[in-house]
């Protein structure tokens, strides 16, 4: 069966020809949810592991089709459509969406967390934290017809989009929170009443290969877990330092995503090889022309001067001075 459950994993990824795909699946693991959840939601940070991955619904989705379902009770994923399609608004996909259910105020929140590559406004074109707000807008206003119905607005869920940023200098490691804020700008009116129904949390991750272990728990993990290390390294650290279950989809994971990673790698080599190559035939060719036509170029002063012209009248054709004392000292240096 293990054979079954890994072969299964790693045929999802190859199929999908994809490392982001198998990323998402990666993160989708319920025992990495749970640390997630644990260290950035501050619900949940007084729960232990084990009952926050037990407060996580059966009902993960991401965002592209490819495992089947059950793979283990640790990590199930059930795999549906991510597209959010509401009339008049778009479509936008999430990476992952689930549910948890906060055990001691039987407070039910929707979840998304979304991985980026980068960060990076002049990258993106768009600065990440509207984007964030548009999700968190989407995700309440979607729960209308079903999460409550006509003006039963005090049964909003709460939602928390999570984004996991991978391309942060070496003390870029951070974790942000955005969210509504309530203030009284005119009189002495106190409201008790919370604004908190929607957060948006940015976990800054760091892309150095050489980088020290993060000083947060969270991020050091998710570091270790998305490093360039062996599956094997990966493992030893997951299991001694976090406490972790080796699953058979984990596992498949953590190999395929590290074969990926060698794939990219070799074929970033091959890349830069072949563009070498061309950059050197093209500086080659670039080369022999410019010295094909210095090289004409003296030699039509050099018929010039052969036919009797003047130093003036052929300086007047657009020649150099130097072109010109070159082509006589070479004439001299014959006779």
């Amino acid at each position: 069966m293990a054979d079954t459950n890994l072969a299964q994993a790693v045929e999802a990824t190859i199929g999908s020809s994809s490392y982001d795909t198998n990323v998402k699946f990666l993160l989708a693991d319920k025992q990495i949810l749970a640390r997630i959840l644990k260290y950035a939601v501050q619900e949940f940070k007084e729960m232990p592991i084990e009952d926050i991955m037990a407060s996580i619904g059966e009902d993960i989705e991401i965002g592209t089709r490819a495992l089947d379902a059950g793979l283990s009770n640790l990590g199930r994923v059930n795999v549906s459509g991510t597209e959010d399609n509401i009339p008049g608004e778009g479509k936008i996909f999430f990476d992952i969406r689930f549910t948890a259910y906060h055990k001691e105020t039987e407070m039910k929140f929707l979840i998304n967390l979304e991985a980026q590559r980068s960060s990076d406004p002049s990258k993106l074109g768009y600065h990440l934290e509207n984007r964030v707000i548009f999700y968190l807008a989407r995700m309440v206003s979607s729960q209308k017809q079903t999460e409550f119905y006509h003006s039963d607005y005090d049964n909003l869920k709460k939602v928390r989009s999570i984004w996991l940023c991978l391309d942060n200098s070496e003390d870029g490691d951070a974790i942000e929170e955005i969210g509504l804020s309530r203030k009284t700008v005119f009189g002495k009116k106190v409201n008790p009443y919370g604004i908190d129904l929607m957060r948006g949390i940015i976990i800054n991750v760091r892309s150095g290969e050489t980088i020290e272990d993060s000083r947060n728990e969270l991020i050091s993990m998710l570091e270790n877990l998305l490093s360039k290390a062996s599956v094997e390294e990966k493992k030893r650290i997951l299991t001694e330092k976090y406490g972790m279950i080796m699953t058979t989809e984990l596992e498949g994971r953590m190999q395929t995503m590290c074969n990926w990673s060698e794939a990219i790698k070799e074929a970033s080599f091959e890349e830069g090889i072949k563009k070498g190559i061309e950059k050197g035939i093209e500086k080659g060719i670039e080369k022999g022309m410019k010295k094909g036509i210095e090289e004409e170029r003296l030699n039509a002063i050099e018929r010039m001067v052969q036919a009797g012209l003047t130093k003036e009248q052929i300086i007047s054709c657009g020649y150099t001075d130097g072109e010109f004392a070159e082509v006589v000292n070479a004439l001299c240096a014959y006779t």
